[in-house]
């Protein structure tokens, strides 16, 4: 299975792409996460970025991490074992808020690089 695939079809992942990055957060500190397998079978594409700040810097996710480069989550995250997904709309709002956010952000960051060149 692709990564998208896999992503998408994870129970414990449901396509939140705030929990794909913090899998892939982990997949360069070898330590284990709901798509390890997948992201094994990808390792030379993940090479490619030295690691995880590379991987964030080179796709302009600066709006999805820390400064520490831990992952901002857009639901509270303690584990892969809690359900991915909003339990009611006070969560579902709280998410919808910080995914809107990164996306702005991102969006901006995005425009602003190819503006200057970097």
């Amino acid at each position: 299975m692709t990564i998208n695939g896999s992503r998408g079809l994870n129970r414990s992942i449901k396509d939140r792409f705030d929990l794909t990055l913090e899998c892939i957060r982990r997949f360069y500190v070898n330590k284990e996460s709901p798509l390890t397998e997948t992201f094994q079978r990808y390792a030379s594409f993940f090479n490619l970025f030295y690691d995880f700040g590379g991987y964030v810097d080179f796709f302009l996710l600066q709006d999805l991490v820390e400064d520490s480069y831990s992952v901002k989550f857009f639901l509270p995250f303690e584990s892969f074992n809690q359900p991915p997904l909003p339990k009611n709309v006070e969560q579902y709002r709280f998410y919808k808020k910080h995914l809107i956010e990164f996306v702005s952000a991102r969006n901006q960051r995005i425009l602003n690089s190819t503006a200057t060149g970097t």
